[in-house]
């Protein structure tokens, strides 16, 4: 296959992956802001709104190692294009719900396309190296957190005018448009072209995904622990994602003015923390191979501490709770872009997107019933008490399954290295070697 990646193009891919995650994230996290009038529409509990979130994630969890395997086996812009048409017809379909028992459904099928973040990450690895793979994971990342913000705005000032239903509305079209952006304008990359052995050569065999190499993946002992690590990893995320919200409105006694004003400023501070996060991690992996898990691990320790702390303050007390949400929000995102580049750091290009396909189905297919969970406890408690023995538990276990990663993961970046140098041989010989007729 012969290479020809400007450097102008590349930063061009970023851009409309940047834009689909944004408009992807704001649609995926609206049903957040969404809560309260979407259970006052169909009059149910926060247990069957929990369920409504979890019935997305586990379609999404379930779907993931499906989705990976198409990455790695064919072309992953065609395959991004096709899972925003998904994007845009199911949220049109969970706005039509006339039921419950319909919105279930439809709202379950939004899942179906939240499993392309793979192909994304796997594509953008092959047109950047990776001791620059953090920084740009993480500015791509920032459109998860802008996102999110996009969507409460959204549902701030427009529900009220059009109804959850036209918010829908508008977020679905959006993802028809984007996917003809996405077929038209992003091109496939030649997998492993960014690794240094491999980027000096012109020209570049195919590869594809290799049944023997993917089960290959479980016998990485550091994979294995980012794994473990994903199971709990995402606990905390869910349940912030989904319940939060209503948390500030219900028990802190928020208008939705003040949540917008509260979580506004926090969103964005979480935003600029995932490229903190792979900025800091890009910078300690230059000097040792550790730096990653080190960077990671330290933010989900602060982030149990700052939350914890936050947690406590009085209700009055607002600025002093608004604050403390802004410095536990740096810090909680710093993991991300960090495990994200070491899952790539340590796998072969052809089976990436199935390996980070299965860190991503372990993450969300034990996390999906962290809302439901959560919905469990608040019901039998409060929301203060599900979110914090939820979110802080977890970030404990995970930093103590870090620590073992770091202590581990160098072992398998020398043995890659050393697969990169064996393939850049092959590939040189193949090229000398002389024809016959």
């Amino acid at each position: 296959m012969t290479v020809n990646i400007s450097s102008r193009y590349r930063w061009f891919v970023v851009a409309v992956f940047f834009l689909f995650m944004l408009l992807h994230q704001s649609d995926k996290l609206l049903i957040g802001p969404l809560t309260t009038p979407i259970m006052e529409t169909f009059g149910i509990d926060e247990v069957q709104m929990g369920a409504v979130f979890t019935g997305a994630l586990l379609v999404g969890a379930f779907l993931y190692p499906l989705w990976g395997y198409l990455y790695d086996r064919y072309g992953r812009s065609k395959l991004l294009a096709l899972a925003s048409l998904i994007w845009g017809a199911t949220t049109w379909l969970s706005a039509i719900a006339p039921n419950f028992k319909a919105f279930l459904f439809t709202r379950a099928s939004t899942g179906i396309d939240d499993s392309s973040y793979p192909g994304i990450y796997s594509l953008i690895a092959d047109y950047f190296a990776p001791t620059l793979r953090g920084k740009v994971y993480g500015l791509l990342q920032l459109a998860q957190p802008l996102g999110y913000m996009a969507g409460l705005v959204l549902a701030t000032l427009l529900s009220g005018v059009l109804g959850w239903r036209g918010v829908f509305y508008i977020t679905g079209s959006l993802g028809l448009v984007l996917a003809l952006l996405i077929f038209l304008g992003v091109k496939e990359a030649p997998r492993g072209k960014s690794e240094p052995e491999l980027a000096e050569l012109e020209i570049l065999g195919v590869y594809r995904f290799d049944k023997k190499i993917a089960l290959g993946l479980f016998r990485k002992r550091s994979l294995l622990l980012l794994f473990a690590q994903g199971f709990v990893g995402v606990f905390p995320w869910n349940v912030i994602t989904y319940w939060f919200f209503r948390y500030l409105e219900t028990e802190r006694n928020y208008t939705s003015a003040s949540v917008l004003a509260t979580m506004a400023p926090a969103i964005l501070v979480l935003a600029a923390g995932y490229f903190i996060g792979g900025f800091l991690g890009d910078f300690l992996f230059k000097r040792t191979n550790r730096g990653r898990m080190l960077v990671a691990m330290l933010g989900v320790l602060t982030g149990a501490v700052l939350l914890t702390i936050t947690m406590s303050i009085p209700i009055e007390n607002k600025g002093l709770f608004g604050a403390m949400l802004i410095a536990t929000a740096l810090f909680i995102p710093f993991s991300s872009p960090n495990i994200i580049s070491t899952v790539y750091d340590i796998t072969l290009p052809e089976v990436r997107s199935t390996a980070l396909a299965i860190q991503y189905f372990i993450e969300n297919g034990g996390a999906a019933v962290a809302p439901l969970l959560a919905g469990i406890i608040a019901k039998g408690s409060t929301l203060h008490n599900a979110i914090l023995i939820i979110c802080v538990s977890s970030w404990l276990l995970g930093a103590v399954i870090l620590a073992f990663t770091a202590y581990l993961v160098p072992t398998d970046i020398h043995t890659l290295r050393e697969q990169m140098k064996q393939r850049a041989k092959k590939e040189i010989s193949l090229r000398a070697a002389p024809t016959t007729e």
